[in-house]
């Protein structure tokens, strides 16, 4: 029921060798086409679109390392000062083997990054590339997730 483009977003998660991670769980967190969390701490929680959770948990298949989720494109939400954050789904990641679990972002290559906060933290200009998910096709985005070795995701400490 919820309003907005729909879409889906699949990936990898790959080790310093590029191999696929098999055995990950990924948890993602968004808000809905208007840019409102379904979240007691966003404001306008009460106005978010009908039957939208903005949560969900995938894991990886076990045979190919593949994830995917479908969902409602997220619109741009305010942060902190007031200041608007491009529109962005948040990732924390756990698997054996890792110690602490990792929280990243995706951003969308086909929307204005350019005034994100968080981005603009990030100093060159080829590590925040490892935070947009390319559009493959209409609806479908690529979002791998390298944990480590050339190309790593940028991971943050929240």
């Amino acid at each position: 029921e919820a309003p907005g483009e729909r879409i889906r977003v699949e990936g990898i998660v790959l080790d310093g060798t590029g191999a696929p991670v098999k055995d990950v769980l990924l948890e993602v967190w968004q808000a809905d086409a208007a840019g409102i969390y379904p979240h007691p701490e966003d404001p306008r929680a009460a106005e978010a679109a009908p039957g939208f959770r903005g949560w969900g948990r995938v894991i990886t298949d076990f045979d190919t390392g593949l994830w995917a989720f479908d969902t409602i494109k997220p619109g741009s939400v305010m942060g902190r000062n007031r200041r608007p954050m491009a529109p962005h789904v948040t990732f924390w990641i756990v698997a054996r083997g890792l110690n602490i679990g990792l929280n990243t972002r995706m951003y969308f290559e086909d929307e204005d990054n350019s005034a994100d906060p968080v981005l603009n933290l990030i100093e060159q200009a080829p590590r925040r590339e490892t935070l947009l998910a390319r559009k493959v096709k209409p609806g479908l985005y690529r979002f791998d997730i390298r944990l480590q070795g050339d190309g790593e995701t940028v991971f943050l400490d929240i």
